[in-house]
This record gives C-alpha cells, sequence and structure tokens, in this order.
C-alpha cells in the first residue's frame, strides 16, 4: 500500500521521545535568554544614550523566548523512530520534516553518545553510520538504558544483514 504522503510509513508504530529532551532544550533556551538579557542590560548600561535600542532588543530577545518555548515542544514531538524488518525509520522536523530509512544491511557503526548535560537529564543520543557520508540519522533523547539496547540490537541486526561491505 502507497501513500502520496512521503512522510507517512504505512504499518510502523513510532516510538516518540519523552519528555526529558524538551525540558533539556527549554533549560538552555532559558539560560541562553539569560545570558542575553544580561548582555542587553550591561550595554544600556555602558551606552545609556541608546537606551531605546536596548529596551527594542530586550524586547525582541523575550519575543523570541515566548515564539521559541511552545517550538520546543512541538520539535522533541516529532522525533520518533521504528524497527522494522529490514530498515531503521527516523522521522523529525515540526517546521521542516525529515524520514530517514537506514537498513540494517548498511549499517557500518552505531554509538551512543551523551554531553554532560545529556547526562544531567540522564539522556543519550544514538548515532547511526553507513557508508554515505551523508546519513545523519540519530535519535537524540533517550533514556541510557534505551540507548544501549538500542545500539546493541541495531548492531546484532546489522550483522546478520550485512550488505557485503
Amino acid at each position: 500500500m502507497t501513500t502520496s504522503d512521503p512522510f507517512e510509513v504505512p504499518g510502523v508504530a513510532w516510538v516518540r521521545l519523552g519528555p526529558g529532551l524538551a525540558r533539556l532544550r527549554r533549560l538552555v533556551l532559558g539560560m541562553t535568554v539569560v545570558v542575553l538579557l544580561a548582555g542587553v542590560v550591561a550595554a544600556g548600561n555602558i551606552w545609556p544614550e541608546h537606551s531605546g535600542g536596548w529596551w527594542t532588543l530586550a524586547a525582541v530577545v523575550v519575543l523570541g523566548f515566548a515564539v521559541s518555548w511552545p517550538m520546543v515542544g512541538r520539535s522533541v514531538a516529532a522525533w520518533g523512530y521504528a524497527e522494522r524488518a529490514d530498515d531503521l525509520v527516523v522521522t523529525r522536523g515540526a517546521l521542516w520534516r525529515r524520514i530517514d530509512l537506514v537498513p540494517y544491511g548498511r549499517l557500518q557503526m552505531v554509538d551512543v553518545h551523551a554531553g554532560p548535560m545529556d547526562r544531567v537529564f540522564k539522556l543519550a543520543r544514538v548515532r547511526l553510520y553507513t557508508a554515505s557520508p551523508s546519513t545523519h540519522a540519530h535519535i537524540p533523547g533517550l533514556l541510557p538504558a534505551e540507548a544501549a539496547r538500542l545500539r546493541d540490537r541495531l548492531t546484532r541486526r546489522g550483522e546478520e544483514q550485512a550488505a557485503g561491505l
């Protein structure tokens, strides 16, 4: 069964990300806004003759924050992945949608990555590498146990279905 929607995959039950990634991204957004506003206040104190411009810039920063906050939630909610018989399907993007189908037989490496903030929020990212340098398939915001399970399962399936690499 085919569909005219290129982002619809019939018969796929998507695994969606939990709320941890949205919390992390909102924290980073909030910290960025605080730093920007502190810079605007400092600049306003250094150059008080341009106070109207600094107030305008502060309003733009706050407006950007107000618009970005719900977009973070929408962006994280758009992430999903599904393990099918022959490939892994990863979808993402609230505004610019993207779907990646990664055949298990083309996988060369699967790794798990967690930066300092990821570890604070108990999150990890699974990255997939194939022979194609244009492959950007990754799944952020996973619990470490799920990331390890997915890494091991994808590695095993990749070895089972190796496509002569």
